[in-house]
């Protein structure tokens, strides 16, 4: 396998993992000159060397945009330096990181929104009155106006609020972090998209190199032909 020496580390590298200085960007051209002043745009780096300095142009791209560095910055970084996926977590996933009160609370506001309980609690409510005024003839265990029923339902209601509270609280949460993913994965999306116009850049001007290249060849051997043919003229 043919191999060259990378004018940063000299190591040896495949020769499909080089790169010329010329085809690099100026802008990371500049950060590997700072770092190594003999680089010129006639050396040579490996792919593995180039995406660490792209790493580095796509981190002070960012400290000088938004500043300092956050955790979310960075985790974006290291998924584009590691060639991972940003994924969403699975409600099942989130679910399992909730107490048995917290998932209670969901439960019981889902419930207590929902027109079932409306049905149910009015069903409940339209027989207990029946029951003491029809039936019981206003004389049974909570005759006229309903004391009893008045403190159920003021019980309910002041343990189903702070319940729902709860829940919305939970729900906040979930939405932030919802909120979160959705900006690392286009903050990974922007930068995975100057990293591209980097790539294409180099493709561009490579090409451009072989097609200067080809040309010269071709101009060689048109000049060899003319000269064959003026010695046989001759």
């Amino acid at each position: 396998m043919k191999t060259f020496v990378s004018n940063i580390s000299q190591k040896e590298f495949p020769i499909n993992e080089k790169f010329v200085g010329g085809t690099i960007r100026k802008s990371i051209f500049d950060i590997i000159i700072k770092d190594y002043p003999s680089f010129t745009k006639e050396s040579f780096l490996a792919l593995s060397e180039l995406n660490i300095y792209r790493q580095k142009y796509l981190s002070n791209y960012l400290i000088k945009e938004v500043g300092e560095l956050s955790s979310l910055e960075n985790d974006v970084l290291e998924t584009i330096a590691n060639n991972e996926m940003i994924t969403t977590k699975s409600t099942a996933e989130d679910s399992a990181d909730y107490s048995v009160g917290q998932r209670l609370a969901d439960r019981v506001a889902a419930f207590g929104g929902s027109w079932k309980f409306i049905i149910i609690f009015g069903l409940f409510i339209a027989i207990w009155i029946t029951s003491n005024i029809v039936f019981l003839l206003n004389k049974g265990f909570d005759p006229y106006p309903f004391i009893l029923l008045n403190l159920i339902l003021s019980c309910l209601a002041a343990l189903q609020a702070p319940v729902i509270m709860m829940s919305q609280n939970r729900q906040e949460e979930k939405d932030r972090e919802r909120s979160q993913q959705d900006y690392m994965i286009n903050l990974k999306a922007e930068l995975e998209i100057r990293t591209l116009h980097e790539k294409i850049d180099h493709l561009i001007i490579h090409q451009q190199q072989e097609l200067l290249t080809i040309q010269q060849v071709q101009v060689e051997m048109l000049e060899d032909i003319m000269k064959q043919l003026n010695l046989k003229s001759k």
